[in-house]
């Protein structure tokens, strides 16, 4: 990183005294999912959607009281990450094996390419915007970087973001004027001024983590944003402005990412690659995705 990106001071865990931590509780039985479980994301019912379901490839549908059921299996040599609704029935697919982004549609259950970039390195988690608009994670393991991309809601992909670490997880904030986009093994977390064509500017760094790694992250309708912390068994909540909020531990170590339901939107639904299920937690306010799919659902 380059010193005239750190627009704003770098944050450390240890400056802060998180909230006691609440356990978690288990919602899925435990090695259902292979060490690929991931997503998750919410439909507008409440059911749940992870990927990798019993093999990879494969995407389950998991209802309010835990019961996991298959629902798709992708395309050949695909295999999903991150998951994202982008209206009341159709979800988005990060493919991180054959370099996609794919479409989901919740009636027919049919998949389909929204975009196909082979300068993708591996589409590794999405976030959305009302509109449309996604954003993709990108990152390359092997060199420890990473880029993001923008696909539009017609298909065409861009390339908006580059020379970061490992890009892993990224979400819009509720007023859809900021992107965060973290970076797994170097435990930055970057806001970047979001413009309605999906263009970014102004990469400040928000927080920066002393150990464990980042890995998928939401935001509730407040800003706050929930990081999962890979190999640590933790979720940890960091205020917009950069402050750690609360820690909570988890069952799990390998905690690959987070999503919003429940009645009120204020249960969190987590993937473990360790134990192959999900957990659940409850939060304070609602996430973002789901105040977002209740409008969807008012929209005819």
């Amino acid at each position: 990183m380059h010193a005239t990106e750190l627009l704003l001071p770098v944050l450390f865990l240890s400056v802060f005294t998180p909230s006691l931590a609440q356990d978690t509780k288990d919602f899925t039985t435990q090695g259902e999912f292979t060490k690929n479980c991931e997503g998750p994301a919410v439909d507008r019912e409440g059911n749940v959607y992870a990927v990798n379901f019993a093999q990879d490839g494969t995407i389950a549908q998991v209802d309010r009281r835990g019961n996991t059921s298959f629902f798709i299996t992708l395309p050949k040599n695909s295999t999903g990450n991150g998951i994202r609704f982008g209206s009341r029935n159709t979800f988005f697919i990060a493919d991180f094996t054959g370099h996609k982004v794919l479409k989901a549609d919740l009636e027919s259950r049919e998949v389909t390419e929204l975009v196909h970039e082979p300068r993708m390195n591996q589409p590794n988690d999405l976030a959305i915007t009302a509109a449309g608009h996604i954003f993709c994670s990108d990152p390359d393991w092997e060199k420890g970087t990473g880029q993001v991309w923008h696909v539009s809601p017609a298909g065409k992909a861009r390339l908006v973001a580059e020379n970061l670490g490992t890009t892993n997880g990224i979400e819009v904030s509720p007023d859809e004027k900021i992107l965060y986009v973290n970076e797994s093994t170097q435990r930055n977390i970057w806001a970047f001024d979001l413009a309605p064509d999906g263009s970014l500017s102004n990469k400040r760094l928000l927080v920066s983590f002393p150990d464990g790694l980042l890995d998928g992250m939401r935001c509730d309708i407040k800003g706050n944003l929930y990081v999962t912390r890979y190999d640590k068994a933790e979720v940890t909540m960091v205020s917009p402005a950069g402050q750690v909020l609360r820690t909570v531990k988890t069952r799990g170590a390998k905690v690959s990412n987070i999503c919003f339901g429940g009645s009120n939107g204020k249960t969190a639904y987590i993937t473990l690659q360790d134990r192959g299920c999900l957990e659940k937690f409850k939060v304070q306010y609602p996430g973002r995705e789901w105040a977002m799919m209740k409008a969807f659902s008012k929209k005819k």
